[in-house]
């Protein structure tokens, strides 16, 4: 059976179309049958094309509903379209098994589906990008084997279950709910629009960019003052990457702005799960009810297999061991 992948771009512009191409090529052989929408390269400002061809494109996609729908970049764009998107549309190509994958700014779409959605929701994949993570050359560094290999796994059924080293305190933590979050700055954008799910007992898993931890940990608090943090089962953090230190900081890191909001809310706050702006990241099914278990201090979030895939063996990936 053949896996259709069609690569869109629905929010930022792609500046070239070499990484597009190198990422095209390489997911073709992967064994995807990849096609590129019409407008991937369009441009309009800072935008992949103005609002009105993105629109179209997510609209077109959906339609066609392939195997994979899978973003060539996040950067900013989905904000403009939240209003204006046919969620039974896309739900639909859920439906007939169509896989949307990416992170960055298409968490506002992962988890517009939840909120629009009946019941549990359409289920869709926090992963790589296309250019991000399939598009570098060789002496960029390829592509990273973790992230392919989950990505593989995960697009052919097969990925059950993502392992990682979390910090002590955790031992026999063993939660389950529904999986959501995405990127901090993007969910907390959506914070009192119809497009945020409002999920109760759930696993949140959160990751950010370029956002000093000052910045993290005040976007943390508005979640926790909102009532969002105590409404969880547990939340995990992935990477917060690319942030400079300040003159200012004077001791204050990443690690105090993780505990001062663990001193205001009981639930759980894992951190070193292997997702985020950098080079090895999981996959992560937006939507699926899921397990979470620590032992010691690895950490386990495991799901049932895709339904549309039989087989009788479950993949766990280690991501790399991040220290905090």
């Amino acid at each position: 059976m053949t896996t259709t992948l069609t690569l869109y771009t629905p929010a930022g512009v792609l500046a070239q179309a070499q990484p597009l191409r190198r990422a095209a090529k390489r997911l073709k052989a992967l064994g995807f049958e990849v096609q590129v929408d019409a407008d991937a390269l369009a441009k309009h400002q800072r935008f992949a094309g103005d609002d009105e061809t993105r629109l179209a494109a997510l609209h077109r996609v959906a339609a066609e509903a392939p195997s994979i729908a899978m973003a060539t970049r996040g950067g900013y764009g989905l904000t403009r379209l939240l209003d204006r998107i046919d969620w039974p549309l896309l739900a639909r190509s859920v439906e007939q098994g169509t896989r949307w994958v990416g992170q960055s700014d298409l968490t506002s779409l992962q988890l517009g589906l939840l909120a629009h959605a009946k019941q549990q929701g359409p289920q869709t994949w926090a992963g790589p990008l296309a250019c991000d993570d399939f598009g570098r050359t060789e002496e960029e560094g390829g592509v990273d084997d973790v992230t392919q290999d989950c990505f593989t796994e995960a697009m052919d059924g097969l990925l059950e279950a993502v392992g990682f080293r979390t910090e002590a305190g955790f031992d026999g933590l063993a939660v389950k709910g529904q999986l959501w979050g995405g990127n901090l700055s993007v969910l907390n954008s959506l914070l009192g629009t119809p497009h945020l799910p409002r999920i109760k007992g759930g696993i949140l898993f959160l990751e950010d960019v370029n956002e000093h931890p000052y910045r993290v940990e005040r976007n943390l608090l508005q979640l926790q003052q909102a009532g969002i943090l105590d409404a969880q089962k547990a939340v995990v953090l992935g990477e917060f990457s690319a942030w400079r230190k300040s003159p200012l900081d004077r001791g204050y890191t990443l690690k105090s702005a993780i505990e001062a909001v663990r001193a205001r809310t009981k639930t759980p706050i894992l951190s070193g799960l292997p997702f985020g702006h950098v080079r090895t990241k999981v996959c992560l099914p937006v939507g699926a009810k899921v397990e979470l278990l620590v032992q010691g201090r690895d950490a386990f979030i495991g799901w049932q297999g895709d339904p549309q895939h039989h087989h009788h063996h479950s993949h766990a990936h280690e991501g790399h061991d991040h220290a905090h």
